[in-house]
């Protein structure tokens, strides 16, 4: 994601009003369209629904980092219902968002890259995202922060937002010079300790916003959506949160080097990327202290989900508030000798998700079973007793919210870009690629995906069942926009 904070506020929203209205036009209606008439206040639960920007499992409540410190996360994860196996429908911002908010994935609306405007997706160019089906039917919607890719929000799905309805980004402090790891032509591939306090930070700022309108009586019932950006790159984090993390304490993950051995061609090709990311870490001697600033930035992230939780639970709708967390997809942090996202591996496709709904969901309760992010629209429309909306591609999750251990046949299906597709159960990871070549992976004998035994004899049964759930088609990738400067590391 470029650094825009330097640019004036008004050159940035103008650019962004201009891609919005290309695609934005057809669905400007929809907004206030009211198949309902609105709630009285208290009558119908309100939704607190909160994004993390590319925050893997590294957290406690997952046991996913030795020493990782999430007190925040994990106390909202004992309130409802934590999904242990939680995975995305793309393993990049935007099109893991859009499938998200409309319900769609990738191989129907088209888009599968950050490049590519979601209105313009005939599947979606009239589509009523998640935040507007619950304004058709009498809620409050508001928004701040990453909650769509902040190159494409979307101005009808809200009834206001923070900071506006075309930026939805504060700025962030930033460090005196860059790069501050030494690493050269790093863009925003950078990490380093600030000596601000946490109220220079923009995501300290959407937070103070989201408990401003959590601590206020609302006329009707709402949606409050609230999305944290960090630990999206780059981790530019206040100087005590790296004082947590010790740098002689940092454990590194796990890697086997001759790991991309067995892998297609197109499989390494989204590892070995053109920054060739891990070559440098190691060769700048950065590994550890990458991986101390992924922390740093996952603990603030957590302290900024702990402010919003104490601002609900100290105001007037504690007790009437469902809450949605989520993380948009994982992150590698040298795994399979890669870094970011953009793959269709275990460590990019792996997300946060939980959901606290008392009265359906019971407290310290864990789920197992393989969900994706697309089922979170339909489960929300039976949640909160919305009329059911036709097309949604993702499955009702409320018969796991009810009984965590129900029976489950549905994989989560993972694709970057058009045409290769990740089919993730409770036992496999099985990857098809464009032009046919396969890996499969047996989660319970190799957690870490090191060992591709795709082209076994007898794995062939495995892999036809597997592969009935692939898409049977791939949309055409809509129109793009033009790079940004970073291209694909946004």
């Amino acid at each position: 994601m470029p650094d825009q904070s330097h640019k004036p506020v008004e050159t940035q929203e103008s650019k962004i009003s201009r891609r919005a209205a290309l695609g934005c036009l057809g669905a400007a209606t929809l907004s206030t369209t009211s198949f309902s008439s609105p709630a009285a206040s208290g009558s119908k639960r309100n939704l607190l629904f909160i994004a993390i920007d590319d925050l893997n499992d590294w957290i406690g409540c997952l046991n996913g980092h030795p020493g990782v410190i999430t007190p925040n996360l994990d106390r909202l994860a004992a309130r409802g219902t934590l999904f242990t196996s939680a995975h995305c429908a793309a393993p990049v911002c935007n099109p893991s968002r859009t499938a998200l908010m409309y319900g769609k994935r990738p191989s129907s609306s088209g888009v599968y890259t950050n490049d590519q405007p979601h209105r313009r997706s005939p599947l979606l160019q009239n589509a009523a995202t998640l935040p507007m089906h619950f304004m058709q039917n009498g809620y409050r919607a508001v928004g701040g922060g990453k909650i769509f890719h902040e190159r494409y929000p979307d101005p009808q799905s809200w009834d206001d937002y923070y900071p506006s309805k075309m930026n939805c980004k504060p700025p962030d402090a930033q460090p005196d010079h860059k790069p501050m790891n030494g690493m050269p032509g790093t863009a925003n591939f950078d990490w380093g300790p600030l000596q601000v306090a946490d109220r220079e930070m923009g995501d300290y700022k959407v937070v103070d916003w989201a408990s401003s309108e959590l601590s206020k009586t609302q006329p009707k019932p709402f949606v409050l959506a609230c999305g944290i950006w960090k630990p999206h790159l780059p981790w530019y984090i206040p100087q005590k949160y790296f004082d947590m993390y010790p740098i002689d304490k940092i454990k590194l993950p796990l890697v086997k080097d001759d790991d991309l051995d067995d892998i297609p061609p197109i499989g390494r090709e989204m590892a070995v990327t053109k920054a060739n990311d891990h070559e440098r870490v190691l060769k700048y001697k950065q590994w550890e202290t990458a991986v101390r600033s992924y922390l740093a930035a996952i603990t603030f992230a957590d302290t900024q989900v702990g402010r919003v939780l104490d601002a609900l639970d100290n105001g007037p709708h504690a007790k009437n508030t469902n809450i949605v967390l989520w993380s948009d997809h994982g992150w590698h942090l040298g795994e399979k000798l890669h870094w970011r996202k953009f793959t269709l591996w275990e460590r990019s496709t792996r997300n946060v998700f939980m959901v606290s709904a008392p009265g359906v969901t019971k407290p310290g309760t864990r789920c197992d079973r393989t969900v994706s992010l697309l089922d979170i629209y339909p489960t929300l429309i039976e949640l909160f007793g919305l009329p059911p909306k036709e097309g949604l591609e993702g499955n009702n999750l409320m018969p796991l919210l009810r009984n965590p251990a129900a029976a489950w046949e549905h994989p989560a299906i993972t694709t970057y870009p058009r045409g290769n597709h990740a089919i993730r159960d409770a036992h496999w990871r099985y990857i098809r690629y464009h032009d046919g070549t396969e890996e499969l992976y047996d989660r319970d004998k190799d957690p870490n995906e090191w060992t591709n035994i795709a082209g076994h004899p007898d794995m062939r049964s495995t892999i036809q069942r597997l592969a009935r759930f692939l898409p049977k088609s791939d949309a055409q990738d809509v129109e793009r926009e033009k790079p940004t400067a970073h291209g694909e590391a946004d």
